[in-house]
């Protein structure tokens, strides 16, 4: 069992509350690079996961988010994601501290790299103004913000997989 958290660095400008557009209608489909942690076969293709699928394991009582079988050892593994209360801060970003915005339980796995797919959402930090297109798949994301009569910016954002 290998418990590990997703954690977000960044610059933020005129923005906070940074964090996936995540909800049970519109779930962030979260995609990683994994290995097996059996043979360490890196799987050949990215997955997606999001935080409100559940699969009952084969295996087991249990259920989790996402269930494969390795094809090079066959051995059959899972993991169980879950978003955490944090949002990435104007306050974080100015101390440049990396907060961890997703949980993940692994079983018979590892998350090697997060890929930033999907729309992220935050609010202008003066204005209050709502921004919930924010793509970051280039580490960076530009806007204006008409409220407070100024540019936007969210650059250099790092995703680091880090154990518990």
């Amino acid at each position: 069992m290998g418990v590990y958290y997703l954690k977000l660095t960044a610059a933020l400008e005129g923005v906070t509350n940074l964090r996936p557009l995540d909800s049970p209608e519109d779930p962030f489909e979260y995609t990683f690079e994994i290995e097996c942690t059996a043979c360490r076969e890196v799987h050949p293709k990215p997955v997606t996961i999001n935080c409100f699928e559940s699969h009952d394991l084969n295996d087991s009582k249990g259920d989790a988010s996402f269930e494969f079988k390795c094809r090079n050892c066959t051995k059959t593994h899972s993991a169980t994601i879950s978003r955490t209360k944090f949002s990435y801060t104007a306050e974080d970003a100015e101390a440049k501290k990396a907060v961890a915005i997703l949980h993940l339980d692994t079983r018979g796995m590892e998350f090697k790299r997060f890929i930033p797919e999907g729309h992220f959402e935050c609010v202008g930090a003066g204005s209050g103004t709502s921004f919930n297109d924010v793509d970051l798949e280039e580490g960076e994301w530009y806007d204006y913000d008409d409220k407070a009569g100024a540019e936007v910016s969210i650059v250099d954002a790092q995703w680091e997989i880090t154990r518990s």
